[in-house]
């Protein structure tokens, strides 16, 4: 399976689509801050996330305590998708005009951010997250950052 993730209305074909927004193509209408997701573990084969992860707030507040959503959604792409599966991730890079002027955007993400998933890195060891493996870091000519990540197996975590 070929996952959309929040896909809108802009969803190519081939691609199962999952959004909050009850929308032409579709195909899964669910909230991603609610978890887990409506699909089995180890299920996706490919996965996309154009333009959300900077809607997703890197910290919340609330009457059970404080919760990380931004590395919950990490967790649960890595949980729905199978060992050696890519996801592809494109966001405004945090400190240019397409995120700066959007006031909907809450989460800076850079070059840096991704090294936080990665074993091979050293900011790996702050959260320890679910493990990735960073195939592509990039930038594109309208200001965003592009990663694709793969995701490792469990076992990576003691790299």
């Amino acid at each position: 399976m070929r996952l959309d993730i929040a896909c809108g209305n802009h969803k190519d074909l081939g691609w199962i689509g999952i959004d909050i927004q009850s929308l032409p193509g579709v195909d899964i209408v669910h909230d991603l801050n609610v978890h887990p997701w409506p699909l089995p573990a180890d299920s996706v084969d490919q996965a996309k996330a154009w333009h959300i992860v900077e809607h997703i707030p890197p910290v919340c507040v609330t009457e059970t305590g404080t919760r990380r959503p931004f590395l919950e959604f990490m967790d649960e792409c890595w949980r729905v998708l199978k060992v050696g599966a890519q996801i592809d991730i494109e966001t405004p890079y945090g400190s240019s005009d397409g995120f700066v002027h959007d006031p909907t955007h809450c989460n800076q993400v850079d070059e840096i951010t991704f090294e936080h998933f990665d074993p091979a890195y050293s900011r790996y060891l702050t959260y320890q997250p679910k493990p990735w493996k960073i195939l592509l870091l990039n930038w594109t000519r309208d200001g965003n950052v592009n990663a694709i990540l793969e995701k490792r197996a469990l076992a990576a975590r003691i790299c």
